[in-house]
């Protein structure tokens, strides 16, 4: 009987241990992440709760630039009502973002007129990619970004509600939009 107790309380430690190394998942939220703004000043996620937003990964030498016109245009049309955009600059598709954040910061402003904010250059994919994107990725299945201006759809709670390819009608997107106001 003495052994039976023995062998018992060997089997509770091995399986406390097995335990104890097993990894806790994160359930970081959508307002847990920090960003760049695009002039290097810290930002949390949760300083947009209750706001609606898109989030963009944008270029300056893109055959997709020209989508800051309709972007701001859209961002104009419903800011008022809650909705914003927020840039981040990536450099991971042929070079087509190789200014600096200042650099960027101009090139959006003189040639599209962009009043949205544009964030401090990041990485989507790969080993350097920014926890958000990460995240964001994660939320809507895991699949890289393939291109420059993916867009992911926020609601006011931080869910992510839609990813879209940089090719996807923004007709479409401001449907979605309007629903989630």
């Amino acid at each position: 009987m003495n052994r039976y107790y023995t062998l018992l309380f060997v089997m509770m430690l091995s399986s406390l241990s097995l335990i104890a190394q097993t990894p806790v998942a994160t359930t970081a939220g959508f307002y847990d992440f920090r960003v760049q703004d695009g002039q290097g000043k810290c930002l949390s996620m949760a300083d947009f709760k209750g706001k609606t937003l898109l989030v963009v990964n944008v270029a300056s030498k893109c055959g997709y630039t020209k989508q800051y016109t309709p972007l701001e245009a859209l961002y104009k049309k419903y800011k008022d009502q809650g909705f914003i955009i927020l840039g981040f600059p990536c450099n991971q598709f042929a070079n087509q973002e190789p200014g600096t954040n200042e650099e960027i910061q101009a090139f959006c402003q003189l040639n599209y007129g962009v009043t949205f904010p544009i964030m401090s250059k990041i990485e989507v994919n790969g080993a350097g990619t920014h926890p958000l994107y990460a995240y964001l990725k994660d939320a809507t299945g895991g699949d890289p970004i393939r291109w420059n201006f993916n867009k992911f759809l926020i609601d006011k709670q931080g869910s992510v509600i839609k990813r879209y390819q940089s090719g996807d009608s923004l007709e479409e997107l401001e449907e979605d939009l309007k629903a989630i106001l």
